[in-house]
């Protein structure tokens, strides 16, 4: 059981057997009235967000949410294969429940299976990956405002808006949480 102020971004809670993921919170005290926390959580079978409230002093169930780190092997066309690394056991992950998160997986890569009750609810994604560009328009001369930005499209056929100075072939560092060009990356 956690406890209000256990709570912290990225806590995993259960509510009404439903596992959520807080992104954000507030702690309230009003000066009337008992205290109480603001929350935005999200539910991670359905990937909904949504607000709640807790009281001050209330307990919260801890979920039986099971994170293990899996290796990316490949897409069968609707479905993603990853491969535990100690275990060799293998698990498909729906393209539904994948969504955005395919534009950042190269095959390799290791991320954190998400399983609630013996189920895969979704995957966790480092906060940044390097992808490196393989098609995009070249720079126009003379084209130098502050911040101007051009198309870019990876090797995992995603598209990212990148600063003028990118070519084809460079390597460039992306936030998983936005989908932001970060850096180009030296690698």
């Amino acid at each position: 059981m956690y406890g209000v102020s256990d709570f912290r971004r990225g806590l995993k809670i259960q509510i009404d057997q439903t596992p959520y993921s807080i992104i954000d919170f507030e702690h309230v005290k009003p000066g009337k009235g008992a205290a109480f926390t603001r929350t935005k959580i999200r539910d991670l079978k359905s990937g909904r967000v949504l607000e709640h409230t807790f009281r001050s002093g209330e307990k919260i169930i801890k979920p039986d949410v099971f994170e293990t780190d899996m290796q990316y092997l490949y897409n069968d066309g609707s479905d993603y294969v990853f491969m535990d690394s100690k275990t060799y056991d293998q698990v498909s992950v729906s393209s539904d429940l994948m969504g955005d998160d395919s534009n950042f997986l190269l095959e390799g890569m290791t991320v954190k299976v998400v399983m609630f009750e013996g189920r895969v609810i979704g995957i966790e994604l480092p906060n940044f990956v390097v992808l490196e560009v393989s098609q995009c328009d070249p720079a126009v001369k003379g084209d130098t405002v502050t911040g101007a930005t051009k198309s870019a499209t990876v090797e995992t056929g995603a598209t990212f808006n990148v600063p003028l100075f990118i070519n084809e072939g460079d390597r460039i560092k992306v936030d998983t949480r936005t989908g932001d060009y970060v850096e180009r990356s030296r690698k």
